[in-house]
Order: structure tokens, then sequence, then C-alpha cells
């Protein structure tokens, strides 16, 4: 992880159509990254990177047909990181946009009276995670990198510079995955870091 500064003039955007996009906002804003909401194709235009917030997966994907947003979010994730978190997570999936080989079960874990938090084993560290009707990974191709699972369930993925979570990290104020994220946009960070 870098020091917590964003390098001057890093953009990075998150989808604004629906769910928890101000959480992710205010720690991009308190790690120093020039933050935009993405409504539209061309609020995609010039940003370094994207966050793909929680929410309700429905609503998101209604919203994204309804603004054009399905092939310009595909392009981009072709060229730039991506960060997605749990419905976020459905969005990017083969069932929807295809940008990652995954396919995902909505609220696998149960309704929202079976939310739960937990800490989670991760790169000789532990995460903070709080899940709220998410879901997890029921298949993945080879070019997919589990990072994490909960009884047996991925729960974390990476694939080339997009990782997805079925988590909330912004709920725990857990800064290390937006850290990365801008760490990835800017270059000074490995994408299997």
């Amino acid at each position: 992880m870098n020091d917590g500064a964003a390098p001057a003039g890093v953009r990075v955007g998150v989808l604004a159509l629906q769910g928890g996009f101000a959480a992710h906002a205010a720690i991009l804003d308190g790690l120093g990254a020039d933050v935009s909401e993405v409504r539209t194709p061309d609020d995609l235009v010039g940003l370094d990177a994207l966050v793909m917030p929680g929410g309700e997966s429905t609503v998101m994907s209604l919203g994204i047909v309804r603004e054009g947003l399905a092939d310009p979010i595909v392009r981009f994730a072709d060229t730039h990181p991506v960060l997605a978190t749990c419905a976020g997570m459905i969005m990017l999936d083969r069932d929807h946009l295809g940008v990652l080989d995954i396919t995902t079960q909505r609220n696998a874990f149960g309704r929202q009276v079976k939310s739960f938090e937990t800490d989670l084993a991760w790169g000789g560290d532990t995460v903070h995670a709080v899940f709220i009707r998410a879901p997890w990974v029921s298949e993945w191709g080879a070019a997919v990198d589990v990072l994490a699972e909960v009884d047996g369930h991925p729960v974390a993925v990476r694939q080339g510079a997009i990782t997805a979570l079925a988590f909330h990290p912004e709920l725990s104020g857990e800064r290390r995955f937006h850290d990365v994220l801008i760490a990835q946009a800017t270059g000074s960070r490995n994408w299997s870091s």
C-alpha cells in the first residue's frame, strides 16, 4: 500500500446511479483522489479508475441500461482498474456486464436479517468485512484469483486490474482496497499485488 495519499491529479469515478456511492467517495476523497460521480457515459471520460458500489443490483442494472452505460463500462474496465463491492460484483459477472469470468449468486447468505460481520484472512493480515444481502461467487474461470472465502465460498476475487468484493469495506472504514485502486490507477502497484 502507499502512504495513504493519492498522487496529485488521480481521478476516480464512483458509479452513482443507486446504492452506497457516497461512502466510497468519502474514502477516496480522504485518500486525496479527485472523485467524481458517474451517471452517464461522458462521466467516464478522463477517469483513471472506477468504483462500482453496493446497492440493489436490479435497480442498478436498470439504471445502467437506461443511461447507456453498459458498453462504456465494459470498455473502461478493459484498460482501467475497477473496484466493485456487493451489487457491483454482481454487475460485473457473466450474466450482467461480462467483465469478470464469474457467476454470482445473489443474496447467497440470506436476506437482510442474515447480514453479518467477520474478519477475513488477507495476505498475512485480516480484513473486517461487512456482509449485507451479499452474493458469493458460485463459478469462476481460470483467469480469476480467489482472494478470500467464507465457508468455502469465494467472496473476493481479482481478474487482472478488476477486484470484486461481496462485502462493504466502505462501511467498516477499511481503506486498503481504495488505496490499492489508486495505486493501480497511477501505475505504482502491480495488478496482482
